[in-house]
């Protein structure tokens, strides 16, 4: 991947930014950079990791020190802000009413299970059992990709952009629209290192509207990253269990 990839997803972003800047009265520019400044750097922290710090040695094939690292800085930038931002960016252990509660469980595991369904019939099975695979899915990714996208980014965002819409009594706005489309974007979008650049539509648009769709409506309606952390990890555990059946 070059090192120009997330400039270009930060591009191809730009319309729903345009969108949100015309129907916000007041946009908060500081956050707004803050999260320029945040999404770039954890995306060079892992990018870089990947790159120059290899656990092979210990027979690790994974990203493990760039989701570590990304990890750490965040929790740090997590730990620097106060008591209410914490419970914002979904740092709690407390949740939201027992209504919205069960509205967002509902929805993920309804999307859940056409997801399970759907990769049942297209997804390429008999696989080998690999235990680092399942050590790595059931943990890093959902816990460093949930306190990043749909934790302090969509924070910042919520910032920049104050949410406009209630729906059963939860704020959603072009933040949480940003960050959900922006999850499948940087899944689905790749400038390599001979600047090629790989635009995969199909993936972009079903992890938008199935994975990044759930997993943010489980955030926002559970109020705690808890919740959307085990279902993001619940997602990738299946998908690698499809994968060797």
């Amino acid at each position: 991947m070059s090192l120009l990839t997330p400039f270009v997803w930060i591009v191809l972003m730009l319309p729903l930014f345009l969108l949100a800047f015309i129907n916000n009265k007041k946009v908060n520019f500081k956050y707004l950079a803050f999260f320029f400044l945040y999404f770039l750097a954890d995306c060079y922290i892992q990018h870089l990791s990947r790159r120059y710090i290899s656990l092979e040695f210990i027979g690790l094939k994974f990203a493990w020190a760039g989701k570590i690292i990304s990890l750490v800085v965040s929790l740090f930038i997590i730990l620097l802000v106060n008591k209410n931002d914490r419970k914002e960016i979904g740092f709690t252990k407390q949740t939201n009413s027992r209504e919205q509660l069960k509205f967002g469980l509902l929805f993920f595991f309804g999307f859940l299970l056409f997801d399970f369904v759907f990769k049942m019939i297209l997804f390429p099975k008999g696989g080998a059992f690999d235990l680092e695979t399942f050590a790595f899915q059931a943990t890093l990714p959902g816990l460093t990709e949930e306190i990043t996208f749909r934790g302090i980014c969509l924070w910042l965002l919520d910032k920049a952009f104050e949410p406009k819409w209630n729906f059963k009594g939860i704020k959603l706005g072009w933040s949480f629209i940003i960050v959900t489309v922006l999850f499948g974007v940087a899944h689905g979008a790749i400038l390599t290192v001979d600047h090629q650049f790989k635009f995969d539509i199909v993936t972009i648009v079903y992890l938008i509207l199935i994975s990044s769709l759930s997993v943010g409506i489980l955030r926002k309606f559970s109020g705690s990253l808890i919740y959307s952390i085990l279902g993001h990890n619940c997602i990738n555990i299946m998908n690698a269990i499809i994968r060797i059946l």
